[in-house]
C-alpha cells in the first residue's frame, strides 16, 4: 500500500469518526458518504443514506428551502455559513440543526464535492429559525444583502412583486434587479461603498419585473456592524410607489396653474402646429404619373407597419408630405406627427431637443422641458435632413432607437416611448457610410422600408397638374381674380427639367401671379433664366420662337448656370454667389451642379 493509499485511509477514518455529523455531496446532489455521528443522529444505516438526495431525510419545508435557496446559493458563492436546516430521524423526530457547507474543486475549477457539517440547534438556533421563517413570510417586500450586494434571503411578498422563484435570485447582485439607469449609478464598487455607509431612509430606485415592467420604489435600510464596525448585513425595505406617483403624475395633469406642464402642452401644441403647416405645405398629393404611383403603392404597403421608412430624394420633391401620407394612412394617425429638422439643432443642444432636459441640467435649462421623442410616444417622429446628424451625435440617436428607452438631460430616471420612425434625407448615406460620416447601423435601423421620390423631371404628366393646383392655392390665398394657364404656358412648363422640382414649381406660380396685374398669367416674368425659348438673335437656327428640343434646353440652362458660376467666381451661396445671381436656393443649386456633373476647374 503506498504512503498515498494510507493517508486517503486515514482521512476516510477521521471522517467517520469525527464527532461533529458531516457528510459529502455529490455534483448531482445525492450523499456520497455520511459519517457515523449524522447517520446514529438520524437512525439510519450508513448504506441505506449514500446515494440519495438530502431532501428525503428532511422536513418538507427545510426541503423546499434546500432546492429554492441553499442549493443556488452555494453554486453562485462556493459556501454556505449556519443556514438552518431540519432533519426527521427514522423514529419520526424532528432534528433542528444550522449546516455550513463548503464545495471542493480540483486545480483547475471543476466540481468535485460538497462537504457540509451540521451542529444540532439549542432553543436560541431554534428561536432563530422561527424568526426566519416568520421573516419570509411577512407581507411586506423585504431583502438582505451581504457587504458585497448581494442577496442573502427575500421575503415571500418581494418574490411576489417581482416575479421571480427564490431559487432564481438568492446569492445573485441585487443590482441585477434594478432597471439600467440605477445599475449604472452602482457600477465600479458603488454598490459596495453604499452598503459600507449603512443605514438609509426614503430613497428612490427603480426595480425590473421578470414580465419587463419597471418599479417605481422607496427603500429604507438598517444595517448589522460587525466588532470592528463594519457593515456585514443590511436588511432593506421597500415600499412600491408605481401607482402612487402614476396617480400623481395624472392629477398634475389636470393642474393646468402648474407652471412646468403648461410649458410641456404649449410646447407639444407649437410643435403640432409646426408639423401641420410643414406637412400641409404643398395640400395633397396631386399627380397621375406611373413614377408617382409606383411611389404611393410603397406608402400603403408600408404605412400599415411599425417599419421605420426612410424616404429619400432630391430637394423640393416633397419628403415631407410622404412622411405626413405614412402617419396619416397608419393606426398611428391619431396620435402625434412630430417634426425635428436634425440639420437645424445645434451639437450643444441635440439631447435636450431630441430627449429633453431637467431644470439645472445645464446653463440655461430653467425649468423642465419635454423633448421630442417623448412628444412623439404613440405617434411618428419624423426626422428631416437625418443626413445632417454629427457622426459624434448619431450614436445616442441609435440607442434610443433601439431600445425605445432615454433619459431626459441631467435626469436618473429611464423613460419609455412608443414611436414609429420616418426619416428624409437627401444625401446619399451610402456614400457618406464609406465616407465615415454616417453610421451603417444606424442607416440599416432608418432604412427597413426605403421609399425614393422621384424628381418632377420624371413625374411630366403632374407637372401640369401641379402648377394648376398651386394656381389656384395660391389665388386664394393672395385673394386675386381667376386666371388660367395657356396652352404655350403649359408646355413651357412640360418642357422644363425643374432642378428645384416641386418647391421650384411652387414658387414660379406664386410669383407669376405676384408679377401678374390682370387677369393673364405672366409666366414669362417669374420662369428661371434659361428656361424660355431662345430668340434667333442668340445664333440659333430656325424662326424666332421656334420650339427648342429637351437637349437644347438642358444645354441652355447648364450653360446659364456655368456663366452664373464664373460670374461668382465659382462661390455657390452667400451674398454675390451664383445662387443669389439666379435666384434659387443654394441647396437647389447644389442639387443641380451635381445632376449635371459639373465641375470646378482644374477640379479633379
Amino acid at each position: 500500500m503506498s504512503k498515498s493509499d494510507g493517508n486517503n485511509g486515514n482521512y476516510r477514518w477521521l471522517f467517520q469518526k469525527a464527532p461533529t455529523m458531516t457528510t459529502a455531496i455529490s455534483a448531482d446532489g445525492r450523499y456520497l458518504d455520511v459519517n457515523d455521528a449524522f447517520a446514529r443522529r438520524l437512525g439510519f444505516e450508513r448504506a441505506e443514506m449514500i446515494g440519495r438526495p438530502p431532501e428525503e431525510f428532511m422536513t418538507e419545508k427545510s426541503a423546499r428551502r434546500i432546492v429554492e435557496e441553499f442549493r443556488p446559493a452555494l453554486r453562485r458563492t462556493g459556501r454556505l455559513d449556519e443556514k438552518p436546516v431540519s432533519f426527521v430521524t427514522h423514529d419520526g423526530d424532528v432534528v433542528d440543526c444550522t449546516t455550513s457547507a463548503v464545495v471542493e474543486q480540483d486545480a483547475i475549477g471543476n466540481y468535485l464535492t460538497t462537504v457540509a457539517q451540521y451542529v444540532e440547534a439549542g432553543e436560541e438556533a431554534r428561536a432563530n429559525f422561527r424568526y426566519r421563517t416568520l421573516y419570509r413570510s411577512t407581507p411586506a417586500m423585504l431583502h438582505t444583502l451581504d457587504a458585497d450586494g448581494y442577496i442573502m434571503t427575500v421575503t415571500d411578498h418581494w418574490l411576489m412583486k417581482l416575479g421571480y422563484e427564490r431559487e432564481e435570485v438568492i446569492g445573485r447582485p441585487i443590482t441585477d434587479f434594478y432597471s439600467r439607469a440605477d445599475r449604472r449609478r452602482f457600477e465600479d464598487a458603488g454598490l459596495k461603498a453604499s452598503i459600507s455607509k449603512g443605514d438609509f431612509n426614503n430613497v428612490d430606485r427603480q426595480m425590473v419585473t421578470r414580465s419587463g415592467k419597471t418599479l417605481d420604489i422607496v427603500m429604507s435600510a438598517i444595517s448589522s456592524r460587525d466588532s470592528r464596525g463594519k457593515v456585514h448585513r443590511l436588511l432593506v425595505a421597500s415600499k412600491d410607489v408605481t401607482q402612487r406617483l402614476r396617480a400623481e403624475r395624472e392629477l398634475r395633469q389636470t393642474l393646468m396653474e402648474n407652471a412646468r406642464l403648461r410649458e410641456e402642452l404649449e410646447r407639444e401644441r407649437d410643435y403640432l402646429r409646426e408639423e401641420v403647416k410643414v406637412s400641409m405645405n404643398f395640400g395633397r398629393i396631386v399627380g397621375t404619373s406611373k413614377a408617382l404611383q409606383r411611389m404611393l403603392r410603397r406608402v400603403e404597403a408600408v404605412a400599415d407597419t411599425p417599419a421605420s421608412v426612410l424616404v429619400q430624394g432630391e430637394s423640393g420633391v416633397g419628403k415631407e408630405l410622404v412622411a405626413h401620407a405614412i402617419h396619416a394612412q397608419s393606426p398611428r394617425a391619431d396620435g402625434p406627427l412630430v417634426k425635428v429638422n436634425c440639420a437645424s439643432i445645434p451639437k450643444e443642444l441635440f439631447e435636450s431637443e431630441f430627449f429633453g432636459h431637467v431644470k439645472g441640467a445645464f446653463t440655461g435649462a430653467q425649468r423642465d422641458r419635454v423633448g421630442r421623442f417623448q412628444l412623439a410616444d404613440g405617434g411618428t417622429l419624423f426626422l428631416d435632413e437625418v443626413g445632417e446628424i454629427p457622426l459624434e451625435l448619431q450614436g445616442k440617436l441609435l440607442r434610443v432607437l433601439q431600445e425605445s428607452e432615454f433619459e431626459r438631460v441631467g435626469d436618473d430616471i429611464t423613460r419609455s416611448v412608443d414611436v414609429r420612425v420616418v426619416a428624409a434625407t437627401n444625401r446619399d448615406l451610402e456614400a457618406e457610410i464609406v465616407g465615415g460620416r454616417f453610421r451603417e447601423d444606424l442607416f440599416y435601423r432608418l432604412s427597413v422600408f426605403p421609399v425614393e421620390v422621384p424628381p418632377l423631371r420624371e413625374r411630366e404628366d403632374d407637372v401640369i397638374q401641379l402648377a394648376q393646383h398651386f394656381l389656384e392655392k395660391t389665388l386664394r390665398e393672395f385673394g386675386r381674380e381667376p386666371m388660367a394657364l395657356t396652352k404655350a404656358q403649359a408646355e413651357e412648363l412640360r418642357r422644363y427639367e425643374w432642378p428645384g422640382n416641386i418647391r421650384e414649381l411652387k414658387n414660379v406660380i406664386e410669383r407669376a401671379v405676384i408679377l401678374s396685374p390682370g387677369k393673364q398669367l405672366r409666366l414669362d416674368l417669374s420662369m428661371p433664366d434659361g428656361a424660355a425659348p431662345v430668340p434667333a438673335s442668340r445664333g440659333d437656327a430656325g424662326a424666332p420662337g421656334r420650339i427648342l428640343t429637351e437637349s437644347e434646353i438642358r444645354d441652355l440652362t447648364r450653360r446659364n448656370l456655368l456663366r452664373a458660376l464664373e460670374a461668382a467666381d465659382w462661390k455657390v451661396s452667400g451674398k454675390g454667389g451664383a445662387a443669389e445671381l439666379l435666384g434659387v436656393r443654394p441647396t437647389t443649386l447644389a442639387d443641380r451642379i451635381k445632376s449635371m456633373g459639373i465641375q470646378k476647374p482644374g477640379k479633379t
